[in-house]
């Protein structure tokens, strides 16, 4: 078994699927910001404020690192984690990732109101335009840095869990069957 982590924009699902395809699995939950920002007692859009994004992604290499050598568990980092590669390193081999795919105008209305709460959206004029240039930017990275990829667009949240599950677990089978 191997750790699974959820790559995708903001707004996608990564925490909410994460919950539920832990549970499904019988494996702990990380949800990387959250942990960070309880190390530092305020959220992220807050670090990013305060302390900068080069803080937070220091901080999001050392939590990365430190949870890596923890038992399997279903991991969801922030959607701009595929870019640290200091944070990256720790579980591309130790993890099976998996990238859920959104367009940008739907991972924005799936924000509603908690756009505020994002820092590379936050007082954006367009939130859709700034949406799509990060997902111009990281489309590629996503891709490549996944070895699966679960369509969300269309698709139900207990189906999109599903297919996640099904995945992983199918992953593992035919590793356990190339090990025999």
């Amino acid at each position: 078994m191997r750790h699974v982590v959820l790559v995708g924009l903001p707004g996608v699902g990564k925490s909410t699927v994460g919950r539920a395809v832990a549970d499904r699995l019988k494996r702990g939950f990380i949800d990387l910001d959250a942990h960070i920002e309880r190390s530092f007692g305020k959220t992220v859009a807050r670090i990013f404020k305060e302390d900068g994004e080069a803080v937070f992604r220091k901080a999001e290499a050392d939590v990365t690192a430190a949870v890596a050598g923890l038992a399997p568990s279903v991991i969801a980092p922030g959607g701009g984690w595929v870019l640290n590669s200091a944070a990256t390193a720790h579980l591309l081999d130790s993890g099976r990732i998996i990238y859920l795919r959104v367009t940008p105008d739907a991972a924005i209305r799936r924000m509603g109101r908690g756009i505020g709460r994002r820092p590379l959206l936050r007082g954006a004029e367009d939130p859709y335009e700034a949406m799509r240039g990060i997902y111009e930017a990281r489309k590629a990275i996503y891709e490549r840095c996944s070895e699966m990829t679960v369509e969300t667009v269309g698709v139900g949240k207990s189906n999109v869990i599903a297919k996640v599950v099904e995945l992983v677990l199918a992953a593992e089978r035919d590793f356990e069957n190339e090990n025999d």
